[in-house]
C-alpha cells in the first residue's frame, strides 16, 4: 500500500521512446505531382485505373508485410477535364486506390482555400503540412500522422515548399504564412522520434542534387542534411525520378535499377510525375535502425515509339481496374462535354506545333496573347512560345 501511495503521488510520467523493434519490414508505396492525370493518356499510359491494379498487386505481393501508400502532393492543375471538375475525380480515384496520406503541394493553392477544403472533405486520407499557418497563427493542416501498422509505429510528417506564395495566385494565399519547412521539421522530428519506430518526411519541396537549389527554396537534400532523425523522405515538386549515379542523376529508363539519394542518414525518393510510376521502398526495421532494403520505380503502362514507328510498352500491359473505370468514366465524359461547348469558330488551323511556336509567332500564340491582354485589361501581352 505504501508503494502504491508513493507512486500515485509522483509527478506526471516522463514519456518514453518505444522499445526498439527487431526484424520488422515495411513497404512504402508512393507517387507525386499527379496534376490531374486521373485518366490514361492517348497512348494508354498511367491513369488511376491502371494504378489501382498495380497497387493491389504490390499489396498482394507484400503478403503479411504492412504497406503504406503516400502522395507527395500537387494533385491539382494539369488537365482541362480535371481542372474543370475541381479535381473531384482525382481525389475520389485516390480514395479507391487506397492512399493513406498526402503532402499539401503548392498547386493545391491554385484555387481559393474553400476549394481546397472541399477537396479535403472528398479525401479519405489526411492532408499533411506542418509549416502552413493561418491568420490566427494556427496550423492550417494536420502537421503529421502516426500510423500503427501491424505493431509498427510510423510517423509521417508533411512539409510544403515555402516558395508557394510566389508560385500561385496571391489572392489564394493571402493571410497565410509558409514557414521554413526545415525549421518546422527540426522542432517536430525529435517528438516523432520519441513516439515512432519509423519517421518519414512526406514533402513537396523538390530534390536538388547536392542541395544546389538555385533560386528555388531549399529542398529535400537540405532537409536531410540539417534535420537528423528522418529515415525516409518521400518527395515531389521537382518532378524527376530520383535515381542517382554518384552525385548526379543517372539516365533512367523504365525498368532500370533506381538507387535513391542518401543524405544525412535519410534516403530520398521521388516517382517522377503524373502517376507514371509507383515508387516501392522496402524498409527493414531492426533494433532501432531503419535501412532501405530495396527500391524500385514501377512503371504504369509507360511506352515509347521505336524506330519502326510502332508504339511499344516497357512492360506487360497492366489492365485497368473495372471499379475504378466505373467511377472515373462519368467524370471523363462530363469533362469532354464541358470541353465540347462552342465558344467561337474560325476557319483554318491554329498552329501550335513545337517546330513553329519555338521560333516564330503563330496564329495560336497571337490568339492566346490577345486573349490574355483583353482579360487583364493590359496594353501589351507577351506569351512565351514554350508555353
Amino acid at each position: 500500500m505504501l508503494l502504491t501511495l508513493l507512486f500515485a503521488g509522483c509527478a506526471a510520467p516522463i514519456p518514453l521512446a518505444p522499445l526498439p523493434i527487431e526484424g520488422r519490414d515495411l513497404i512504402v508505396l508512393h507517387s507525386n505531382d499527379h496534376h490531374g492525370r486521373f485518366w490514361r493518356n492517348d497512348d494508354g499510359e498511367y491513369g488511376l485505373a491502371a494504378q489501382r491494379t498495380l497497387v493491389e498487386r504490390l499489396r498482394a505481393e507484400a503478403g503479411d508485410v504492412p504497406v503504406l501508400l503516400l502522395s507527395a502532393g500537387d494533385v491539382n492543375t494539369g488537365t482541362a477535364t480535371s481542372d474543370l471538375l475541381g479535381a473531384e475525380p482525382d481525389f475520389l480515384g485516390m480514395n479507391l486506390v487506397g492512399y493513406q496520406a498526402m503532402a499539401v503541394g503548392n498547386h493545391e493553392f491554385d484555387h481559393p482555400l474553400e476549394v481546397l477544403r472541399t477537396q479535403e472533405s472528398w479525401a479519405n486520407f489526411p492532408f499533411l503540412s506542418a509549416n502552413i499557418y493561418g491568420p490566427d497563427g494556427a496550423r492550417l493542416f494536420e502537421p503529421y500522422h502516426v500510423f500503427e501498422l501491424d505493431g509498427l509505429e510510423v510517423a509521417v510528417l508533411g512539409l510544403t515548399t515555402d516558395d508557394t506564395p510566389r508560385a500561385t495566385d496571391p489572392a489564394n494565399v493571402a493571410g497565410l504564412e509558409f514557414r521554413s519547412p526545415v525549421e518546422e521539421a527540426r522542432a517536430l522530428v525529435p517528438e516523432l522520434r520519441a513516439k515512432a519506430d519509423v519517421v518519414i518526411a512526406l514533402t513537396h519541396m523538390g530534390h536538388y542534387v547536392d542541395g544546389a537549389h538555385g533560386i528555388n527554396a531549399p529542398g529535400d537534400v537540405t532537409l536531410a542534411r540539417e534535420v537528423p532523425g528522418i529515415d525516409l523522405i518521400v518527395g515531389g515538386h521537382s518532378q524527376e525520378p530520383v535515381c542517382m549515379e554518384g552525385a548526379a542523376y543517372a539516365d533512367f529508363t523504365p525498368g532500370d535499377p533506381c538507387v535513391p539519394d542518401q543524405q544525412g542518414g535519410a534516403w530520398i525518393v521521388q516517382a517522377h510525375e503524373w502517376g507514371k510510376y509507383v515508387g516501392r521502398a522496402a524498409l527493414r526495421v531492426d533494433g532501432g535502425e531503419v535501412r532501405l532494403a530495396e527500391y524500385a520505380l514501377v512503371p504504369v503502362n509507360l511506352g515509347y515509339r521505336g524506330a519502326d514507328k510502332v508504339w511499344h510498352r516497357y512492360q506487360a500491359e497492366i489492365p485497368e481496374d473495372p471499379e475504378a473505370l466505373a467511377l472515373l468514366e462519368p467524370f471523363r465524359a462530363l469533362g469532354q462535354q464541358e470541353l465540347g461547348a462552342v465558344v467561337g469558330s474560325l476557319e483554318g488551323t491554329l498552329d501550335g506545333e513545337r517546330k513553329s511556336v519555338r521560333f516564330v509567332p503563330t496564329n495560336l500564340g497571337k490568339l492566346v496573347a490577345h486573349t490574355q491582354r483583353a482579360w487583364a485589361g493590359g496594353d501589351v501581352a507577351v506569351f512565351a512560345g514554350g508555353g
